[in-house]
């Protein structure tokens, strides 16, 4: 975590978004400080954080020269930009490495995360709010992502990572989420495919990840 002067973090170490920020944080091996923003307590939608993030989500970030930034996929972005040839490179160069670890990006995008954070929601932030999951619905969820991840297997069977021979933002970004998943008693459905499985057990035993996710 970070000296005086480095960039601050507003979030919470439990959010999903924001660990998906304090990771790449974390690789880069940049100062940073959290600042918690407890949505329980409403601390996202007082006047103060409004002018910071006028949707009042988290995480925001103030760079150490006063520029602001919100939205995590975003802020990751940034930070690579930003501070590329520190740390660990997220992004890869050249026009075909990039193109594909584009793709990999909107893989994790459009086929993992928009059903993963259906299935934690429903197993695991229904019943934080004192309801009962939709198991139809988590069946039906579960099939599509089995699906999706069966590409992923041809895909890794093929290539170490999803964007590119290299551990990239591709694949950092489905760490929170995954990690959920495990937690909701999925797990099989990266279990049960050996590349997929490789792939989970590479990525989620980063020492990054596993500080970040030590947070918690």
């Amino acid at each position: 975590m970070a000296s005086k002067g480095g960039i601050v973090v507003y979030g919470m170490g439990e959010s999903m978004a924001t660990q998906r920020v304090l990771v790449v944080l974390v690789e880069k091996g940049l100062d940073y400080e959290l600042k918690v923003v407890d949505l329980r307590n409403g601390e996202h939608l007082t006047p103060e954080y409004l002018q910071k993030q006028p949707f009042g989500t988290i995480p925001t970030i103030i760079d150490a020269d006063g520029f602001k930034l919100y939205e995590s996929r975003a802020i990751c972005r940034y930070l690579e930009a930003k501070y590329k040839g520190r740390g660990t490179e997220l992004v890869p160069k050249g026009n075909k490495a990039l193109g594909l670890f584009e793709q990999g990006i909107a893989i994790e995008s459009s086929s993992f995360n928009s059903l993963a954070i259906q299935i934690v929601g429903e197993k695991i932030f229904k019943r934080m709010r004192g309801g009962e999951p939709d198991m139809a619905k988590v069946a039906q969820l579960r099939k599509e992502l089995s699906e999706n991840l069966d590409v992923y297997e041809q895909i890794l069977s093929k290539q170490s990572y999803i964007g590119a021979e290299t551990f990239t933002l591709a694949d950092l970004f489905h760490l929170p989420y995954g990690a959920m998943l495990v937690k909701a008693g999925e797990s099989q459905l990266f279990e049960s495919r050996l590349h997929v499985k490789q792939w989970w057990n590479k990525i989620s035993n980063r020492p990054a990840w596993k500080s970040v996710a030590a947070m918690n």
